[in-house]
């Protein structure tokens, strides 16, 4: 058993695991402490001092954004995300609600709803309070710096005036002065000028500390403000939630349609003439509005967790596109030295190209294939597919796809011309020996030989692409994690700062997961070393 744990860790790249299966089954237990010490003990305590760096600069750091956000913010805000996207979960479900449960759940709203009031009062009450207590402290800290700000003004203005007063005399003796004295003079009122700036920078420095005292953070303001927008939101929530079970229920509205629509049956039973035509085209209407409304679902908005699905799904659109183009020419490198000659120019010319300038070439060839995509039938087709039809594929996607496939599949075209041309040429002459045909050599002898060397390429490629996506989404706008945070770049919220951190770590967490699938992939189709499978 502990050798079978021992290959799956060694293949999922998983090693720092090693010492501590080891360590379980008595193996050597001094050396896989040290081992464990080494790489699992180091990384947690550089973790440790990273965060615990983070925590006491971010503050120091002021920015047009406010504070850098310390890792509590950040955390605080990623729980925002989460507790957004499952309330516009709830909304949505509310929505298609019927019966008994679309009453229960009603019913429990409203009572949370009611209970919301005394909540509001204290936060704002609160609020009040480290409002005052914010007032008394600035004015506090203000006095004396105001007081020396009026001091030093003061002297400032009797110095000024004693200078230009006793240049006023000199200059009323300057008509029989020499040249010399004229040129003193001049110095003279060049200094007093001097002096004047210097004396208003002074001035400004001192109202600069003033402000500084104003724009200082107050702690227990925050707080109180963090209380009471997160008691606004949920009321907010809890009154959209109502209205989506109440008045704005798909089944709800129904019912409301279909009354009128009977109504209006009666009325057209009872009419004749130009009457009878018009509740005729009113009940035509009244038939698709309830066809509508029964196909229809609610206006959810795209939430993180929904934009990371998607750009998760570009990026494996790209990278197999970028597959599929790179790995083919790559065994005609590796195959032929004369097609690797005639590529290696067009590699060398277009691999340096940045996303910036694939992407709006992109846009422009996708759009000219699909000038209006609400009425292309392979988009409608991709909107009604199980699973990916609520991310809405559109151009913008397409684009995306497409840039990151034509910015990582350089590595994989490389890597696989290299693993190509590093056959042993044993396997070629027993392959000639045994007659078999090009496809037979090319599946059975070529692609499995080369199959180390072109993952290792596969993974480049993915993890490039991985990092072009989000700045080919944030560009073209398409519904993915670069949007989000153009998105949070652009609204200049006060939250905006700590949930582009937020992102940083999702894109590097799902980064190190695409990674790791790779190393597995890998190891298990490698022959080199101990490893084939698990």
């Amino acid at each position: 058993m502990k050798y079978k744990i021992l290959k799956v860790i060694d293949v999922s790249g998983l090693t720092f695991l090693t010492p501590v299966v080891r360590l379980c089954y008595g193996e050597e237990p001094q050396k896989q402490w040290r081992e464990i010490a080494r790489f699992i003990g180091a990384p947690l305590v550089a973790f440790v001092v990273f965060l615990g760096l983070w925590t006491v600069l971010a503050p120091k750091h002021r920015t047009k954004s406010g504070e850098v956000p310390t890792p509590a913010v950040v955390l605080e805000s990623a729980n925002d995300i989460w507790k957004f996207h499952l309330r516009e979960n709830a909304k949505e479900h509310a929505y298609s609600m019927t019966g008994e449960e679309r009453q229960a759940q009603l019913a429990e709203a409203q009572e949370r709803l009611a209970k919301l009031p005394p909540y509001e009062a204290a936060a704002a009450k609160k609020v009040a309070e480290a409002n005052e207590a914010r007032a008394a402290a600035v004015t506090a800290a203000l006095e004396p710096l105001q007081q020396q700000y009026d001091e030093r003004q003061a002297e400032i203005a009797a110095a000024q005036a004693a200078r230009e007063s006793d240049l006023l005399k000199q200059a009323a003796g300057l008509e029989s002065a020499s040249v010399d004295e004229k040129q003193a003079y001049l110095a003279a009122v060049a200094s007093h000028l001097a002096a004047v700036d210097d004396e208003r920078d002074e001035l400004q420095e001192l109202k600069g500390q003033q402000t500084e005292v104003r724009s200082q953070p107050f702690a227990p303001l925050a707080a109180a403000l963090r209380t009471q927008t997160k008691i606004a939101e949920e009321k907010q929530f809890l009154t959209k939630l109502i209205e989506q079970l109440d008045r704005a229920n798909r089944a709800q509205k129904a019912t409301r349609q279909v009354a009128s629509l009977r109504d209006q049956q009666k009325q057209f039973l009872a009419s004749s003439g130009e009457d009878a035509y018009a509740l005729a085209k009113s009940i035509d209407k009244s038939k698709r509005r309830i066809e509508t409304t029964a196909e229809s679902t609610y206006a959810k908005p795209y939430t993180l967790p929904m934009q990371i699905w998607r750009s998760v799904l570009c990026v494996f659109v790209g990278f197999l596109i970028g597959t599929a183009i790179a790995v083919p020419i790559g065994v005609c490198c590796g195959l032929s030295k004369t097609a690797m000659a005639a590529l290696t120019p067009f590699i060398a010319l277009f691999k340096p190209v940045s996303p910036i300038v694939w992407l709006p070439l992109a846009l422009i060839i996708v759009g000219g294939f699909i000038p209006d995509p609400d009425k292309n039938p392979l988009i409608q087709w991709m909107e009604n597919l199980p699973f990916i039809g609520w991310m809405q594929i559109n151009p913008a996607f397409i684009a995306s796809a497409i840039t990151v496939a034509l910015c990582s599949l350089w590595a994989t075209m490389t890597n696989t011309a290299l693993g190509v041309a590093s056959i042993d040429k044993d396997h070629l002459n027993v392959a000639r020996v045994l007659q078999l045909g090009f496809w037979e050599r090319l599946f059975k002898i070529i692609i499995p030989s080369a199959l180390p060397l072109i993952f290792a390429g596969l993974r480049i490629s993915l993890g490039v692409g991985w990092m072009v996506l989000i700045a080919a989404e944030l560009l073209s706008s398409s519904e993915g994690i670069g949007k989000f945070v153009w998105d949070q770049f652009n609204n200049g919220a006060s939250d905006s700062f700590a949930k582009m951190m937020v992102v940083v770590f999702v894109v590097g967490a799902i980064g190190l997961l695409l990674d790791r699938i790779m190393i597995v992939l890998q190891r298990m189709v490698s022959f080199e070393g101990s490893v084939a499978a698990i």
